[in-house]
C-alpha cells in the first residue's frame, strides 16, 4: 500500500482563485462593518457637539450686544416679577384685600400713579416702597390688608442689577416719548404694530430668536443696529420689506435669514396705512438712536 507523500515540496491543491477572492471580500466586508459604524457614530457625535457648542462659540466669536434694559428684563423674569405684575408687566394679577383689587402694572404709563422719580423706583425695588410711603401709616395699613405685597430685594441684588432693573422699568413705562410730532406718531404706530414685543421695551433688543446669526433680535440702541442699517435707505427697506438685499442675498446671511424662527415683517404690505407711517416709524427709530430719551428716562416720572 502506498503512503501519502509528506514532501514539503509537493504542491498542495488549492481552490481556484475565483472561489477564494469572493470569500476574502466577504470577510473584509464583515470586518469593515464595525469600523464603518464607529465612524458614523463619531460623525453624529461631532455634529451634535457642534450644535451644543455653537451658542458658546458664537458668543466668543461675535460681539453679542446686551443693553441694560435687556439685562433688566431678563433679571425681572428670573426674580419672578411677572408672576405678580403680569406678563410683560401689564398687570392683572388678582390681589384680594388690596385697594385696587389687583397687582398694578409697571407699563402702559401706570408708573406715573405710584412713582414720583427714579429714586422712588429704586426704593420700590430695594425696600418694597419708597421711604415716604413706608413712613405713612395709612399706606402701611393698606399694604397689610393686601394678600400680595411688594417684596424687598435689597439683600438679593447688586447695585449694577438695580441699575439694569431701573433701566428696564423706565424703558417699559410708556412715559418716555419724543417731543417731535412725526417721531411721536412713530411711537404710537410702533406700539400699535407690536414692535416692542420683538425688539424689546423702547427697542432695547435681546429677545431670543433661535436660528438667527447672534441668537437674539437686535435693538435700536447700539452697535448691532449700526451693522444692520447703513443709512436711511436701508432703514426704510427693513421696515417696508422686512429685510435688505445686502443681507438677504449674501451667501452666508441668507442662510440665517431663512432659518431664524422670528422674521421681520414687511410692514408696507398691508400693515401700515400710508407711506407716511413708515416715515413716522423711521423718525421714531432715529430718535431712539440719538439717545436724547436717556435724560427723559430720569425725568419722565417727576
Amino acid at each position: 500500500m502506498s503512503r501519502p507523500s509528506t514532501s514539503f515540496t509537493e504542491s498542495r491543491r488549492l481552490p481556484p482563485l475565483p472561489r477564494i477572492v469572493p470569500g476574502l471580500v466577504r470577510v473584509r466586508k464583515r470586518r469593515d462593518v464595525p469600523r464603518v459604524i464607529a465612524w458614523i457614530a463619531l460623525a453624529v457625535a461631532l455634529v451634535e457637539s457642534a450644535g451644543l457648542l455653537y451658542p458658546r462659540a458664537r458668543a466668543l466669536a461675535l460681539s453679542l450686544e446686551e443693553t441694560p434694559a435687556a439685562r433688566g428684563q431678563r433679571l425681572a423674569t428670573s426674580l419672578g416679577c411677572f408672576s405678580c405684575h403680569g406678563p410683560a408687566g401689564v398687570g392683572g394679577t388678582h390681589n384680594p384685600g388690596s385697594e385696587e383689587g389687583e397687582v398694578p402694572a409697571f407699563g402702559e404709563q401706570t408708573q406715573m400713579m405710584y412713582v414720583k422719580d427714579e429714586q422712588d423706583l429704586r426704593e420700590y425695588v430695594l425696600d418694597g416702597a419708597p421711604a415716604r410711603r413706608r413712613e405713612d401709616a395709612d399706606y402701611q395699613a393698606k399694604v397689610k390688608a393686601a394678600t400680595l405685597r411688594m417684596p424687598s430685594y435689597r439683600n438679593f441684588l447688586s447695585s449694577a442689577e438695580v441699575d439694569d432693573l431701573v433701566a428696564f422699568l423706565r424703558a417699559t413705562s410708556g412715559q418716555i416719548l419724543p417731543d417731535e410730532a412725526l417721531a411721536t406718531k412713530g411711537a404710537e404706530r410702533a406700539a400699535a404694530l407690536g414692535c416692542f414685543a420683538c425688539h424689546g421695551p423702547l427697542g432695547a433688543g435681546g429677545v431670543p430668536n433661535p436660528g438667527s446669526f447672534k441668537g437674539y433680535i437686535p435693538g435700536f440702541w447700539g452697535a448691532d443696529f449700526d451693522e444692520l442699517v447703513h443709512g436711511d435707505n436701508e432703514l426704510r427697506q427693513w421696515i417696508a420689506e422686512g429685510g435688505i438685499p445686502r443681507i438677504s442675498e449674501h451667501p452666508i446671511g441668507r442662510i440665517f435669514v431663512r432659518r431664524q424662527v422670528i422674521k421681520m415683517p414687511a410692514f408696507a404690505h398691508g400693515h401700515v396705512e400710508s407711506p407716511e407711517d413708515i416715515d413716522a416709524l423711521m423718525a421714531y427709530v432715529r430718535w431712539i438712536r440719538a439717545g436724547s430719551w436717556r435724560s427723559l428716562a430720569r425725568m419722565a416720572a417727576r
